[in-house]
């Protein structure tokens, strides 16, 4: 790719325009969001919440996030150049992009996140991103719930139309006018450990809590 054409889609003129986009493609969904109710009251009471979801099914959640927008959420996106587009796309949603991931910058990113989450008290985090390998869950997300103090959320996306993309998350995109479905799952708290095992026991118990909300050829896994 030339150096012209990655100046262009990360310019502000061109990420001002695809935000539009993705909210008027957004607009097209029949929305439905079921479970956000008790994670909202915990927040709302002094709680923190760390929304989790596949790297597969983000896109569909874009336009409603925008609802989020007053607590300025963190979220760690990678440092490439489709992050600084997904980037672009999250500020303009309210969102506060952290910019790093586990295989560049990851521990500058961790530390920025904690730091943003504190404050905000909501964060989002991507369990499998930025590359894989798809349906496995990173260490990140039980540090950072740990860290905060928080509670995890998974959400999930379905869509009764959706294209699949043959890419490593065989990435979900709803086709307009389809029904869209939002579902958070039920809040997780995972105790502080220092011991190795009873972390790699949360992120397995973790996995196999999200592992059955993969889509397309991912729910086989």
């Amino acid at each position: 790719m030339s150096s012209l054409l990655k100046k262009t889609l990360t310019s502000e003129p061109f990420l001002a325009l695809l935000y539009r986009f993705i909210r008027a493609y957004g607009a097209t969904f029949r929305l439905e969001v079921k479970n956000e109710k008790p994670w909202m009251d915990y927040l709302q009471q002094g709680g923190n919440v760390l929304i989790c979801t596949w790297h597969q099914q983000f896109f569909a959640a874009i336009r409603y996030f925008k609802t989020y927008e007053q607590y300025t959420p963190p979220l760690m996106i990678s440092k490439s150049m489709d992050g600084s587009i997904i980037a672009g796309v999250a500020r303009r949603t309210g969102w506060n992009p952290v910019l790093g991931s586990s295989s560049r910058g990851g521990a500058e990113a961790l530390k920025g996140m904690i730091d943003s989450f504190r404050l905000s008290r909501l964060a989002g985090h991507v369990v499998d991103g930025p590359r894989g390998p798809a349906g496995k869950i990173k260490a990140g997300v039980i540090r950072l719930a740990h860290a905060a103090d928080a509670v995890i959320v998974p959400f999930y996306t379905d869509a009764d139309r959706a294209w699949f993309f043959n890419s490593w998350d065989n990435f979900l995109l709803p086709k307009p006018f389809s029904r869209v479905t939002l579902t958070y799952g039920d809040m997780i708290r995972f105790n502080p450990t220092t011991d190795p095992d009873e972390f790699e026991g949360q992120r397995a118990r973790l996995e196999g809590i999200m592992t059955p909300g993969l889509k397309g050829k991912l729910a086989a896994l």
